[in-house]
C-alpha cells in the first residue's frame, strides 16, 4: 500500500496571489477544498503582488512544484500579465476576479478602480473590529505580556471579577484590550510598566458578591472547598487590590451591581477624556 505521507507531500500546492491580502482568494480555495476532505493540498497566500518580477517568482515556484496559482488581481495590467506569463511557462492560473470584473464593467458602462485592498479600505471600521477582538483573546487573562503597551485598554482585577466578558464586550466596540488577574503577593509583570497609566482600569467587586461567584464557580467543577472560595482570603485580596490601585493611581471602577453595557460606557468615558 503506498505510503500515505508521501502522497500528500507529493501533490502539487494551490498559489493564492493578490494585490492585497489574499484572504478571499485563500477562502475561496479553501471552501472548494472542504469539498476533498483530507486531500493534503497545500495553500500557499502571496500577498501584496505588484511587480512583474514578483510574479515571476511565484509562477516560477508554481512550475517547479506542478502546483496552480488562483488569483484575485483588481489591476488588469497586472492581472493580464500575471496571465500571459502563466501560460508562456505552462502554469495552471485561474482568475477569480478579471471575468465578473468584465461583466460588471460592461454592465454598469464604467470602468472599475483596479485598486488592490480597496475592499478592505471601504470596510476599514469592520476589519478594526476584526482586529481588536483578535487582539483581545490573544490578550486575555495576563497572555500576551509583550503586547501590553499596545492595548488600548488595560484591566485589572482579581480572579472572577468580570474581566474577560468585559474585555470582550470592549473589543466588540473595536477597542484592544488586555487584562490580567492580579493575585496577591505576586509582583506584577515587567511588561506592565510599559502601559500608560491612562490606559488602566481597576476593577473592583463587593466581597459578597465575588464570594457568591466563586463559590457557584467551585461547585461547577467539583473542586474541594478552598482559600479561593474563603470570606477571609477574599477580604484580604480585596484590601491588596485596593492598595495595589491606589498605589499606582488607576482609575477604578465598581461592577459589583452593573451591567457590562454600563461598566463599559464608563470605561470609554474615561480611555475617551484621557486620550
Amino acid at each position: 500500500m503506498p505510503d500515505r505521507k508521501m502522497q500528500m507531500q507529493d501533490i502539487p500546492p494551490v498559489y493564492v496571489v493578490s494585490g492585497s491580502a489574499g484572504s478571499s482568494g485563500e477562502q475561496m480555495v479553501n471552501t472548494v477544498l472542504a469539498q476533498f476532505q483530507d486531500s493534503g493540498v497545500q495553500v500557499i497566500t502571496v500577498g501584496n503582488v505588484r511587480t512583474l518580477s514578483q510574479m515571476e517568482i511565484v509562477i516560477d515556484q508554481a512550475k517547479a512544484t506542478g502546483g496552480t496559482i488562483v488569483h484575485t488581481m483588481v489591476d488588469a495590467r497586472v492581472r493580464a500579465a500575471l496571465k500571459e506569463s502563466a501560460k508562456a511557462k505552462g502554469v495552471v492560473e485561474i482568475d477569480l476576479v478579471g471575468p465578473l470584473m468584465s461583466r460588471l464593467k460592461d454592465v454598469l458602462g464604467k470602468e472599475p478602480a483596479g485598486q488592490p485592498g480597496l475592499y478592505r479600505l471601504l470596510h476599514k471600521s469592520y476589519f478594526d473590529r476584526v482586529s481588536a477582538i483578535e487582539f483581545t483573546m490573544e490578550h486575555d487573562d495576563g497572555q500576551g505580556a509583550e503586547g501590553w503597551s499596545k492595548a488600548e485598554i488595560m484591566l485589572l482585577g482579581l480572579s472572577r471579577s468580570g474581566k474577560t466578558p468585559l474585555s470582550i464586550y470592549l473589543s466588540v466596540l473595536g477597542y484592544k484590550v488586555a487584562n490580567y488577574p492580579v493575585i496577591p503577593g505576586v509582583p506584577m509583570p515587567e511588561e506592565f510598566k510599559e502601559v500608560a497609566k491612562d490606559k488602566v482600569v481597576g476593577l473592583m467587586m463587593d466581597a459578597d458578591r465575588l464570594l457568591a461567584i466563586r463559590s457557584h464557580r467551585i461547585s461547577q467543577i467539583g473542586a474541594a472547598h478552598s482559600s479561593y472560595n474563603e470570606p477571609s482570603a477574599i477580604e484580604a485580596e480585596i484590601d491588596f487590590i485596593e492598595k495595589l490601585y491606589k498605589k499606582g493611581g488607576f482609575y477604578v471602577i465598581n461592577t459589583t451591581n452593573r451591567t457590562i453595557e454600563s461598566s463599559a460606557d464608563e470605561i470609554i468615558k474615561r480611555i475617551s477624556k484621557a486620550s
